[in-house]
């Protein structure tokens, strides 16, 4: 499990104050960024990316709806201007919608993830184009300024300029494996929905209790050469966690 980190705190502290009740109890990964929310809590948020698909965006709104859940969207300027509708459609039904980057950049590098392939001037250009489209549809930027970077890939960099700007990235909890739904079968790192699922739940068994806090990540549309549609399946995921004593 991930262990709080060295980061300086006081970079980010104004801004864990200013998401309250979204975080207080938190836990950060050892870049900086928000993995767990209120760790004493039996509480799951359910974060949801979109970039270039919307293929479950009618699926998820319909079982949120039904669950009576509230979800947390990130989409990327390019999702927000291909789909103005849907994300107004989202925004509206009272969900957190907030940036997922403007053209989905990736920010470093995958071995090395201390060399970043942009700088600050690229990223908080881009950052606010994100911004720009949202608000372009009537989505102002939030007094809880959230963020989930494009990838799900950053470094400690990324994570203070976050800060500087006045923003809180957060990410998906290590471990929940659900982020891993976008994978195609022609793919060596392919997993399954029902492994997603089993992998999820199997760990909860074992370890009562360690989703306090999770935010679990799942993409509002994916490729088309996955059937396989992790989405479908949500309403389950709702009613097991529920079961499990979580509140979703």
């Amino acid at each position: 499990m991930a262990k709080k980190t060295l980061f300086p705190l006081f970079l980010i502290l104004p801004f864990l104050i200013r998401a309250q009740p979204f975080y207080h109890d938190y836990l950060l990964d050892n870049q900086g960024v928000v993995i767990r929310s209120d760790r004493s809590e039996r509480r799951i948020r359910l974060l949801f990316t979109g970039h270039a698909f919307a293929d479950g965006a009618l699926d998820i709104l319909h079982t949120l709806k039904e669950k009576q859940v509230t979800g947390f969207f990130f989409f990327t300027g390019d999702f927000v201007r291909t789909y103005p509708q849907l994300t107004k459609k989202i925004y509206r039904q009272g969900h957190f919608v907030g940036p997922h980057s403007d053209k989905h950049l990736l920010y470093c590098d995958w071995d090395k993830r201390d060399s970043l392939l942009l700088n600050q001037e690229t990223f908080m250009a881009d950052l606010e184009a994100n911004y720009a489209a949202l608000d372009a549809i009537g989505i102002p930027r939030p007094d809880k300024p959230l963020f989930v970077a494009p990838y799900e890939w950053y470094n400690k960099t990324i994570t203070r300029w976050c800060s500087e700007a006045g923003i809180l990235l957060i990410n998906f909890t290590p471990h929940t494996g659900t982020n891993a739904d976008y994978t195609t079968p022609d793919e060596a790192n392919y997993k399954s929905s029902d492994r997603l699922f089993d992998q999820l739940f199997s760990r909860e068994k074992e370890d009562h209790g360690w989703l306090n806090g999770a935010q679990l990540l799942i993409h509002i549309g994916t490729d088309p050469r996955r059937t396989d549609k992790f989405y479908h399946r949500l309403g389950e995921l709702i009613d097991q966690l529920r079961a499990a004593g979580y509140l979703v």
